[in-house]
């Protein structure tokens, strides 16, 4: 407690209060404290929330909305992350014969792991395993007929409000008074309250909200730097031993091919935002330079792309031009990639000494889950929106209704485009093929180029001495530059916008409410469990794991750093051996398998930082000054001026009856599904191009998608919903 109330002062220093729960008494008072502060890492004012007992054997008078149980109330969790790897309790596999963590404790399989162990401590509830190890729509699934065997329960944003709504599930939202916390997240982050918002007429919510991270990028591109600066940087022109003859042009310009385009970069330095010009009068396109030239080899790419950037940001660059891409005043597009990964996949033997170097790959190039990522990408590189949506494809326009990229033209152009790179062998055969090849191997043997992923666990692929050794550095760059229309411009505005933000994410806990019954100690042990996940003490406990897992001072305290400007613990130098002994430097994997945090509620993304590789911190650092100086803009979690800013609700309150509805349009799931084993329409149109007669071009297929498989009528009941969800939250201000 000593350290815990040190963190309280350093956090309270920085304008941020602590929600602090003791006790060890038979009857445990949840109840609002008589303080308040702001709650750490992107949350919001939060009054402070305590949990207080009597003397042995007496009960404590429980306040006005207090949440009274029994010290040891039983809850039966049938709640994890998606596999047996990731519960609250260890499995045989992961514990093996036994595990010593740096608390000093050895764990054995079917022990509470670490976090619910003192989640455990504090709140006086006992934890019982009732996990199945399934997806988040598995194990709701399993449960689904057997609700009264479990108390709460792990299930899809969708299905838990679904199935709220046909009475199984207890509503939080009648309990908000009693959970300080809780309510005053929400209150703060309006997106977040609608997204977990299952009834507009009763402001009903039926799942407490998971997030990867909150109000924060998500997904960002990923390159080999040191191969760009080999290519581009330098006097005089490039010249290699080898090069290979580049495949005959199929992609065709995205960009203007004259003209100038004036957009917003973060400088150099990274000290403020200034404004360069691409100027297409005088370098003409890349893309368009290099289709005239026919049938070019390697070297005479690179001198191509190196020319046109001298001569269309007029010296900007330098000679350092891969600053052009990976630089913090990087301001690359579409265009510009495309003549890159020529100049990449022509140039094999200057990079790593073969026949072969694959341009753009996705995590697990047979998983759907992740080659879905490539779709993600095509939006952030076209400019087309609802492809990195919070919910389906949707999307909230400037006209403030929602729309769906499934059923507009835009989107099957851009894939059109995409396709245009695969056909000039510009992406991985693995991606093409559907082969088991993933980017461990990609980035640990010098084959990959570049992808679309998390920063921490992609770059951490790349950090061995010998690699780092060698001068590899394969780190995050800026989001492109791309016409984007948010309404500001009839023609559009060309700009660095990312529509990946985190949110709510698709996952989160319900309570049963066959399983809690009638018994007041089971709901309200249940519901304080949630409102502590959201106090300041339960967001660093749930996302750090306890007190033995931080670093501390001489006196107990804990040392802390700024991380988006609020002071956070420091990991234990013991963490950060073991995190690599165990989990080879994943800090997800190590947090979710062995210290039992990040299942749900908060993840703060301060542990993450901390074991980003060096190269990772620093391309996440040249992105969030982009985010800072207003470089890179982004959704909203909130009703935006422009509504366009607007984040889209991770779930929507549809009726029973329209979510029986949109059930049955089959091929809205089927075909457009994100779920590992299953297929996805959009990634087989990169691959393939069109394949059906019935979808012969972008025309054909959006309307194919709105009217012979219900997409029109699916947007008019999400439309419908967003409006009460819009109405909703107007009747709240």
């Amino acid at each position: 407690m000593k350290k815990f109330t040190s963190l309280l002062k350093v956090l309270i220093a920085s304008g941020m209060g602590v929600a602090m729960m003791t006790g060890c008494a038979p009857k445990i008072t949840v109840q609002q404290s008589g303080t308040s502060g702001t709650a750490s890492s992107n949350t919001s004012s939060a009054p402070a929330a305590t949990a207080e007992a009597s003397g042995s054997g007496s009960e404590t008078a429980a306040a006005p909305g207090a949440l009274t149980y029994a010290d040891g109330t039983v809850l039966r969790m049938a709640t994890g992350y998606n596999s047996t790897k990731t519960g609250l309790f260890y499995d045989a596999e992961t514990a093996g014969q036994g595990i010593t963590l740096p608390d000093g404790n050895t764990y054995n399989a079917g022990d509470l792991k670490p976090t619910w162990k003192e989640v455990e401590n504090i709140l006086k509830v006992k934890f019982e395993d009732q996990y199945q190890g399934n997806s988040a729509a598995k194990e709701f699934e399993f449960w689904k007929d057997r609700l009264k065997d479990v108390d709460m329960v792990s299930g899809t944003a969708a299905l838990l409000t679904e199935n709220g709504e046909a009475g199984s599930l207890v509503n939080i939202g009648e309990y908000l008074d009693s959970m300080p916390n809780f309510k005053a997240y929400l209150e703060a982050n309006p997106i977040v309250r609608l997204s977990i918002t299952g009834n507009t007429t009763t402001g009903a919510i039926y799942f407490s909200p998971y997030f990867d991270g909150v109000n924060d990028i998500e997904r960002m591109p990923l390159m080999r730097i040191d191969w760009v600066q080999k290519l581009l940087d330098g006097e005089g022109e490039f010249t290699a031993d080898a090069s290979k003859t580049l495949a005959a042009p199929v992609y065709q310009p995205y960009m203007p091919t004259s003209g100038k385009v004036e957009v917003d970069v973060v400088n150099l330095e990274g000290t403020a935002a200034e404004k360069v010009t691409k100027d297409y009068d005088t370098a003409g396109n890349i893309v368009a330079k290099m289709n005239e030239a026919g049938t070019i080899d390697g070297v005479t790419a690179v001198n191509m792309l190196r020319k046109y950037i001298d001569e269309a940001y007029g010296g900007y660059y330098g000679t350092e031009r891969s600053n052009l891409y990976v630089g913090q005043n990087a301001a690359w597009d579409a265009d510009e990639l495309v003549a890159l990964l020529r100049c990449v996949v022509a140039n094999p033997q200057t990079l790593n000494g073969t026949d072969m170097v694959q341009g753009l790959f996705t995590r697990e190039d047979d998983n759907n889950a992740r080659r879905t990522d490539m779709v993600r990408f095509t939006g952030t590189l076209f400019g087309v929106r609802g492809l990195e949506s919070r919910q389906d494809y949707l999307y909230v326009g400037n006209d403030g209704k929602l729309h769906d990229a499934r059923q507009e033209k835009e989107t099957y152009l851009a894939l059109e485009r995409m396709n245009a790179m695969v056909q000039e062998a510009l992406m991985s055969e693995a991606f093409v093929n559907m082969s088991s090849e993933n980017s461990s191997s990609y980035l640990e043997n010098d084959l990959g180029f570049m992808h679309y992923d998390y920063n921490q666990t992609q770059t951490i692929l790349n950090e061995t001495k010998l690699q780092k050794d060698q001068g590899e550095k394969y780190m995050a760059v800026m989001v492109p530059v791309a016409r984007w229309y948010d309404g500001t411009n009839a023609d559009g505005v060309y700009m660095h916008f990312t529509e990946s933000w985190r949110s709510v994410k698709t996952d989160g806990w319900g309570i049963s409410k066959a399983g809690v019954g009638d018994d007041p100690n089971k709901l309200n042990a249940a519901l304080a469990l949630i409102d502590f996940a959201y106090s300041d003490r339960g967001m660093v406990l749930l996302s750090y794991g306890p007190d033995a897992f931080i670093k501390t001072k001489a006196d107990g305290s804990y040392e802390t750093f700024d991380f988006n400007g609020k002071q956070m613990p420091v990991i234990a130098d013991a963490t950060k051996e073991a995190l690599w002994d165990l989990a080879s430097g994943n800090y997800t994997n190590f947090a979710r398998f062995y210290l039992g945090s990040t299942l749900s509620f908060v993840k703060n993304q301060a542990f993450e930082y901390q074991c980003t590789t060096e190269a990772g911190q620093e391309g996440a650092g040249h992105i969030s000054k982009a985010i800072k100086f207003g470089v890179i803009k982004h959704p909203e979690l909130g009703l935006a001026e422009n509504s366009w800013y607007t984040s889209v609700p991770t779930v929507l309150p549809t009726t029973t009856v329209e979510n029986s509805t949109v059930n049955g349009y089959t091929e809205l799931t089927k075909e457009f599904s994100s779920t590992k084993g299953d297929d996805n329409m959009l990634v087989q149109l990169i691959v393939k191009g069109y394949t059906d007669a019935s979808m012969k071009d972008a025309e054909s297929t959006a309307d194919t998608v709105a009217n012979a498989w219900n997409g029109a009528r699916y947007l008019s009941i999400k439309e419908g919903a967003w409006q009460r969800d819009v109405d909703y939250y107007k009747s709240m201000n």
